[in-house]
């Protein structure tokens, strides 16, 4: 056992097949084809002789000897994190500021507990929320009251550079008793005549406006609410129906208040970027921050994909 076959990119395979529990979207993760990566995966599975993980399981589901290397990948890579860490403090310095603003409702779900794992690793960054709702995040940016914005796309503009976070799927609630509860997708048709509940944002930054309705025509009637808890409410009420994140509605889906189908044959797909000023991309603390949100909402979210 002296000659082992396990690399760091072995490792960092690993976990992200735990992450995102497919192949193809782990080959996304590390920057790999997805014949890479199972090839890859191949050549472990050889030099152990032992499957790694369950074929034809989904989502993927690790062997006894899969896990077993799973787990040395997590306090490895935890290790190699926490040193490198140590080397960019060394080399830029502890402190900082980092102020994040977001134009997303939900985005609280995921930012909170990556926000607790990144004060454990910069506890000498100055961490904040920048108070309140914002249609214009980037504008906060260039104006420096603001270090880094949660955006839903990433518009080119002079100064400021985006980072993939992840993609989610938007799906369309109704009461368990609604008529489009019966149906197994619903299109944009099925939301005509309807009243549609949302957040009170510009329809530029609904998903479901922006990419379903508004091409096809569709403007349903509107009610707004500021909480996701009273959207859920009026739809269980039938006040109208709704589009949410799959992971904002799963625990009311469990408790069987309303039920969730996929809005298109492919379902509505939604996207999340980092927005920063590019003289602050390469800072450690921002970079750790980045990974930090990802690694957190891919183990913590349903139904993340990789962008």
């Amino acid at each position: 056992m002296n000659n082992s076959a396990l690399e760091i990119r072995h490792l960092k395979t690993l976990l992200a097949l735990a992450e995102t529990g497919s192949v193809s979207q782990a080959a996304r993760r590390v920057f790999l084809t997805q014949s890479a990566l199972s090839h890859q995966l191949k050549q472990l599975e050889e030099h152990y002789g032992l499957a790694l993980f369950e074929r034809k399981s989904q989502p993927l589901r690790f062997t006894l000897a899969g896990e077993r290397l799973l787990a040395l990948a997590r306090e490895l890579m935890g290790k190699v994190a926490a040193a490198e860490r140590d080397l960019a403090r060394l080399r830029q310095g502890e402190a900082g500021e980092l102020r994040v603003a977001v134009e997303c409702h939900t985005c609280f779900d995921w930012l909170m507990p990556a926000m607790d794992a990144f004060r454990s690793h910069w506890p000498a960054v100055e961490l904040d929320i920048v108070s309140g709702f914002h249609a214009d995040p980037v504008g906060l940016l260039l104006t420096r009251r603001a270090d880094l914005a949660i955006v839903s796309e990433a518009e080119a503009q002079p100064g400021i550079v985006h980072q993939p976070l992840f993609a989610y799927e938007m799906v369309g609630i109704a009461a368990r008793d609604h008529p489009l509860a019966d149906k197994r997708a619903w299109g944009a048709e099925d939301f005509a005549a309807e009243t549609l509940i949302s957040y009170p944002v510009p329809d530029d930054m609904l998903d479901l406006v922006r990419k379903v309705l508004a091409p096809a025509g569709v403007n349903p009637a509107r009610r707004t609410s500021e909480l996701t808890v009273a959207i859920i409410q009026l739809v269980a009420s039938r006040r109208g129906v709704s589009a949410l994140p799959f992971w904002a509605v799963k625990p009311y889906l469990e408790r069987g208040y309303v039920v969730a189908r996929p809005i298109g044959t492919a379902g509505l797909k939604s996207e999340l970027y980092a927005a920063l000023r590019e003289d602050d991309a390469k800072l450690a603390y921002m970079q750790d921050f980045l990974a930090t949100v990802r690694e957190t909402s891919f183990a913590t979210l349903p139904g993340l994909s990789v962008l």
